[in-house]
């Protein structure tokens, strides 16, 4: 699954007209809910607030769109189509429209609308979430550079680092490298004292641009 580290923000100036986008990750619809209304009551003297997101619940994909007063089909189904275009997936864009007094058209709001979600989505940081297994592994001082090495050869988030007499770490792993750390401890290859699963939970891993 491809979607973003952080929220991000743009904003777009066209005819005196504002649009304020806010992309936000969010996991599940009820979340997507609660930041619209979020957003609603943040800039609560603005005319629209038109969003769009996609939603991986259950191994299925939930998409909606609003046009929020805007003319059918200028501002939620464009923004739609760009989380589409870019792959994302637990993302929610809401854009924000202070009215300039001028009419924009339907294509000059599709453009603007389209322009505000771009700059928001170009300037998040794009990252992969994957299932995996946040891991607790227990090694001696003398092993502990070697498998920091590892983890950072690999990608391999360590996430915290407790001292006592022997080094306790905890990394996050994906199921296939879960599998292929093993594979090391059962080669050899990595010297570890102890190996305990603690829990599941989705793994993000920046994507270079």
């Amino acid at each position: 699954m491809r979607t973003i580290l952080d929220s991000t923000t743009a904003t777009v100036i066209e005819k005196k007209s504002k649009f304020i986008s806010n992309l936000f990750y969010v996991s599940t619809k009820e979340e997507a809910e609660a930041k619209i209304r979020e957003m609603q009551k943040q800039y609560y003297d603005a005319r629209h607030h038109c969003f769009a997101y996609v939603i991986c619940e259950k191994e299925s994909l939930v998409e909606r769109a609003s046009d929020d007063g805007e003319p059918v089909g200028t501002a939620g189904s464009p923004m739609l189509q760009l989380l589409k275009k870019y792959e994302l997936q637990n993302v929610l864009v809401v854009v924000t429209r202070y009215f300039g007094g001028t009419l924009l058209g339907t294509g000059g709001l599709v453009r603007a609308y389209s322009e505000a979600t771009t700059k928001a989505i170009e300037a998040a940081t794009m990252v992969t979430e994957a299932l995996g297994e946040e891991i607790e592994i227990t090694l001696a001082y003398s092993e502990f550079d070697y498998f920091g090495y590892y983890c950072r050869k690999n990608n391999i988030v360590m996430s915290n680092i407790a001292y006592g007499d022997s080094i306790v770490c905890t990394i996050e792993a994906t199921f296939q490298e879960k599998e292929q750390i093993m594979h090391e401890i059962n080669e050899n290859t990595l010297k570890i004292q102890n190996f305990q699963i603690k829990r599941e939970k989705y793994i993000k891993k920046k994507i270079e641009k």
